[in-house]
Order: C-alpha cells, then sequence, then structure tokens
C-alpha cells in the first residue's frame, strides 16, 4: 500500500497500530522499524518500555508491559498484562451538551398507541417459559401453511421469542425480576405490531403476573394462552392459529408515515472486535450517534463487561454525579458478579479479538466507549429496563452479544447497529441491525454480511463523512430498507434473556 503503514493515535502513545503486516525491517516511523513481523492490527513499540511501565493507546494506559519491549518490537499478550489500574471519575466534569442538528431528519415508521414508533411491523409469540417453546414454533409452521400474509401487506412476519427459562428459578429476586423486564419489554416492543403470549401454565413466570404487572392488556394487539389451560398441544396450535390470523388483521390496520428521527431508539453493539474497531467502526458508529441524539432520538450503549477500565470517561460526561454513580455501582456489581461466579473482568478480549489486534479488557474498553460519540450520558439503567428519556445512555448487560442486544430490545430499541472487525454474523427480530465492517479486509470478504465499510476511514475518509453515511443508513433501515443480515433470515435463535442466579 502507499502512505502511512502504521497508526500513531495520540501524542502521548507510546505504540503504533500496524495498518499492514508488517516484515522484520520494515520503516513504521522516522527512526523506527519493525524488530520482528507484526499482523495487521496489531501494536509495534515505537520507544523503549520498560517492564512494569504503562503502555499507552488512545492517550490511555491499557495495560503494563510484563516484560522490557525494544523499539520495534510486537506488543501482545507475550508482554502487555492488564496491570494495576485507578480512574478519576471526574463525575460530570466533562458533560458538554451537543447543539441541536439544523433541519429535521426523518423516517417512515409505524406509530403505536403507546406513542413510540416501530421500524418493523412483526407479530410475536412471546413465551413466558422454555416448556411452551417448541409449541411456540408448531404455531408459526403452521401460521404459515395456513395464513396467507400477502393478504396483509403491512406485516413483516411472524416471530417466535422463544428461550430457556422461565422455571426451575426462584420466583423472586434478581434473576426473576430481569427474565420479568425482558419479557415484558419485548411485548411492549414497538416493533411488534401485535402479540400472542403462550404459556404452559405451571411454570415459575406465570402470564396473568407479566399481563397484569406490565398493564399488557390491548385486546386488540395482545392474545394470551396456556397449552395446559387449552387442553394440550394440537388445541393449542389450533386456537393459536386463530389468534395469528385476527392479530395479523389488526396489525395490517398499521402503515408507515412521516416521523421525526426523535422516536428512533438506537441500540449499539460490537462483537468480534479487532484492533481497527476502536479507530474506524466504533468511532464512526459515535458520530452516528451524536447526530442521533442531536435530533432528539436516543443510543444506547451497553455490555457493562466491556466499557470496564474505561468507565471514567463516561463518568466524566454523565449529567450529574448520581448519573454517573449508578454506572459505578454497576461496575462494582460486575467485579463482585464475576469473582464470585470464579471469573474476573479480564477474562476478555477472546481468542478472535487477540488474533485481530486486542489485548487487554482495557484495550478493548477504550475502543468500544468510542461508539457512544461525545453526547452526555444522560442516563443508566438495569437490564431491560424502559428507556424514559432521549440522549446517550447506558444499560447494564452482559458483553455477550445476543444476550445484550436482547436487554436493549426490552428496553425499547428499534435499531441495531453492531460493528465488527473479524465477521460477527446474526440477526435480531424484531429489531433491524445493521452490520459495520472496522477494515477493509472484512468488507472484502464478508460483503453479503455488512451493510458499511468502516475500513475506508484507513483511507482517508473521514469519520464525519463516515458518521453520516451510517446515519442516513439507519434513516433508510428504519423506513423498511432491508440489512444484511434480515435479507438472511437471521433472528430465530438470538432471543438470549440474561439469566441470573440458581437454576433449580
Amino acid at each position: 500500500m502507499t502512505g502511512p503503514v502504521a497508526l500513531h493515535l495520540h501524542e502521548s502513545d507510546n505504540i503504533m497500530v500496524a495498518l499492514v503486516a508488517l516484515a522484520p525491517g520494515a520503516e513504521v516511523a522516522p527512526g523506527v522499524a519493525a524488530a520482528e513481523a507484526v499482523p495487521a492490527g496489531h501494536k509495534i513499540a515505537i520507544r523503549a518500555i520498560a517492564a512494569g511501565e504503562p503502555v499507552v493507546k488512545y492517550g490511555q494506559t491499557i495495560g503494563v508491559a510484563t516484560a522490557a519491549i525494544a523499539p520495534g518490537a510486537h506488543v501482545h499478550s507475550h508482554n502487555l498484562g492488564m496491570g494495576a489500574h485507578r480512574q478519576d471519575y471526574g463525575f460530570g466534569s466533562a458533560a458538554v451538551p451537543l447543539d441541536p442538528a439544523p433541519g429535521e431528519a426523518t423516517f417512515r415508521g409505524f406509530r403505536r398507541p403507546s406513542g413510540r414508533v416501530g421500524t418493523r411491523n412483526y407479530i410475536g409469540i412471546l413465551t413466558s417459559v422454555n416448556c411452551s417453546g417448541s409449541v411456540a414454533r408448531f404455531i408459526a409452521e403452521a401460521a404459515a401453511r395456513e395464513i396467507d400474509l400477502d393478504a396483509f401487506p403491512n406485516v413483516d412476519g411472524v416471530v417466535p421469542i422463544t428461550h430457556g427459562s422461565g422455571c426451575g428459578m426462584s420466583g423472586e429476586g434478581e434473576g426473576y425480576d430481569t427474565l420479568f423486564r425482558t419479557l415484558a419489554g419485548y411485548a411492549r416492543n414497538p416493533n411488534f405490531g401485535a402479540i400472542l403470549m403462550l404459556g404452559l401454565g405451571c411454570e415459575v413466570m406465570q402470564i396473568p403476573d407479566l399481563v397484569d404487572r406490565s398493564a399488557i392488556k390491548d385486546s386488540a394487539r395482545f392474545r394470551y394462552m396456556t397449552i395446559q389451560g387449552e387442553g394440550g398441544t394440537p388445541a393449542a396450535v389450533a386456537r393459536g392459529v386463530g389468534a395469528l390470523k385476527e392479530l395479523a388483521a389488526e396489525a395490517d390496520k398499521a402503515v408507515r408515515e412521516e416521523v421525526p428521527a426523535s422516536h428512533l431508539v438506537l441500540g449499539m453493539q460490537c462483537g468480534g472486535s479487532d484492533g481497527y474497531s476502536g479507530i474506524t467502526a466504533n468511532p464512526a458508529l459515535g458520530v452516528a450517534s451524536d447526530l442521533l441524539v442531536r435530533h432528539g432520538g436516543t443510543s444506547i450503549l451497553s455490555e457493562t463487561s466491556e466499557i470496564y477500565g474505561a468507565e471514567h470517561l463516561l463518568t466524566r460526561r454523565a449529567v450529574d454525579e448520581p448519573t454517573g454513580r449508578k454506572l459505578i455501582d454497576l461496575i462494582e456489581w460486575w467485579e463482585d458478579y464475576t469473582a464470585r461466579n470464579f471469573g474476573e473482568m479480564d477474562n476478555n478480549p477472546s481468542p478472535g479479538n487477540k488474533r485481530g489486534g486486542l489485548t487487554t479488557i482495557l484495550e478493548k474498553s477504550l475502543g468500544a466507549v468510542a461508539k457512544g460519540g461525545r453526547a452526555p450520558l444522560s442516563g443508566v439503567y438495569k437490564y431491560g429496563e424502559p428507556i424514559d428519556r432521549p440522549g446517550f445512555v447506558f444499560m447494564d448487560s452482559p458483553g455477550y452479544d445476543p444476550c445484550s442486544v436482547t436487554g436493549q430490545t426490552a428496553s425499547g430499541s428499534n435499531l441495531i447497529a453492531f460493528t465488527t472487525g473479524r465477521g460477527s454474523v446474526s440477526g435480531y427480530q424484531p429489531v433491524p441491525c445493521i452490520k459495520l465492517a472496522s477494515n477493509p479486509d472484512l468488507w472484502r470478504r464478508m460483503e453479503p454480511d455488512m451493510d458499511v465499510d468502516c475500513g475506508a476511514i484507513l483511507s482517508g475518509v473521514s469519520l464525519e463523512e463516515k458518521g453520516r453515511e451510517i446515519f442516513d443508513l439507519m434513516l433508510r433501515v428504519a423506513s423498511g430498507e432491508q440489512t444484511k443480515s434480515e435479507a438472511h433470515g437471521f433472528g430465530a435463535v438470538e432471543f438470549v434473556p440474561w439469566q441470573i442466579g440458581a437454576v433449580m
């Protein structure tokens, strides 16, 4: 390639990031040559780093040298470790409101009685318990044979939402409350035009509780039944298909109409990250997130275990100290949660992340928070808790992508943007998912799965230009344009509620 072969991201950094695979002797900066082979996306020292000295990327510490590192050496897991780290939380010290965007951005969505707006118009079969999962699929399969969805042109399809929990658990406490919020949140998600809720009948997660406590009582758009109450599988399938016919007619009454972009609730994810994710796709999504916030919309950052070590960048942007402290409370909960389950917060990056050039969770987290742009942090929420204010917010979740997106959907997301450097493939019905490739090699290899080539930033496209491209695509997808994951039919197995607590 012509041009630089490595990037120096911040003047205080003592490493650079290789843009291509470097052979020994390759010059990366004046007076600095690769002392050994360095893979693309990986780090190379630009000066001597003593054992125990911090290694700095993005102007932030990403760990400490576990051995002396010579100029030009490959910096990775063989000579870089987590080390102790302390952060200055500086609550609210960098919270600068963004100027409203000029003009009005709009999309064509489905208005709901709740006042929220859907980007899709699905009918959901929502199960309260694993025991009703197979029958939910039987109903969906029978509906595909017996219901002509072409007669309901405004309906996007039927989605069975099945999972592996709902019983064998305590009927109170953290685990129960988390699953309850998740199921209730899906029932209220604006991308569902109608819902059939299906239980077995004797489970811990009782349908009457979900209906009454969540005020899901719109008789036109919701139906409820149990397999035991219907008299078994054949009767439940027959009753379910009949209910879906009625629900399809009701959901079909919804039509797309022009609405402000302020009705978009964007869930932001990164998975299969690499050494470029924090340089290209994540900050470009951050630009798009800021644009959405400037238009009055909402963007949700999550994956608490993958902001670890970079939480100070968010607390400093909190609108007030109580909001910032809520985030630190989550971090402390996670430290205890991982310890009591014989884990550790630095169990990340994954093997694939490491092959892509990431070494410590500090490095991964610093790149991950770039998805949040520059907007003030206006709220911090539990997993699946309804988002009740616009702006840039944080929702607690694991870093496991399907589980995290499940929580964001329950919290009200009607659109997902997902950055990847290794090539994650997934989809999240009923919410469309835009895939952002962090590097040009991934784009070339997996273009059928990727929606945006953020690797072009490495060739000179500005973050602002790419961020605007992502934002414009968000509006088109919200208006009905299909994403690559939707075209492939992803979404049948990605509903993964966060299971907390004992399975009994």
